[in-house]
């Protein structure tokens, strides 16, 4: 049970790192007061009305500015100013940390790998109730 909630409680924050930093634009397009299209991460989905072209440019200029349509971008931004942490080591450092790492790999002596066996048990001797053996009792 505590390996399951474990595991599960990992998913759980790592999806929200995830999507505490993920940002995203949702784009929505309305013709009149009726929402016509809706985009996540692209363009919204544009109403006929304004898709059909004219052959004259001048009639599709007067078209696109009496048009009552209109586009809605909404940005949703997520975290950026995550701390990324350097990892430096100085001259002094280096120089401890190499001559550790022999010491501690090669001339340290390896434990042994032997199992210690104990001599075999020897439980302690039965002690016998004399009264009960010889069935003297006193009364």
């Amino acid at each position: 049970m505590k390996k399951v909630s474990l595991h599960t409680f990992s998913f759980l924050m790592a999806f929200l790192v995830l999507f505490s930093t993920m940002s995203f634009t949702v784009e929505k397009h309305f013709c009149g007061q009726s929402l016509v299209g809706h985009a996540i991460f692209s363009q919204a989905q544009k109403c006929e009305t304004e898709m059909h072209s004219c052959g004259i440019a001048g009639e599709m200029q007067m078209k696109m500015e009496d048009s009552c349509c209109s586009n809605q971008t909404e940005s949703f931004v997520g975290q950026d100013e995550l701390n990324i942490y350097s990892f430096s080591i100085d001259l002094i450092q280096q120089a401890f940390i190499v001559p550790m790492s022999f010491v501690l790999l090669n001339l340290l002596p390896e434990l042994p790998a032997e199992v210690i066996e104990y001599p075999p048990y020897q439980p302690p001797q039965l002690v016998y109730d004399i009264q009960v053996l010889c069935q003297v009792f006193t009364i």
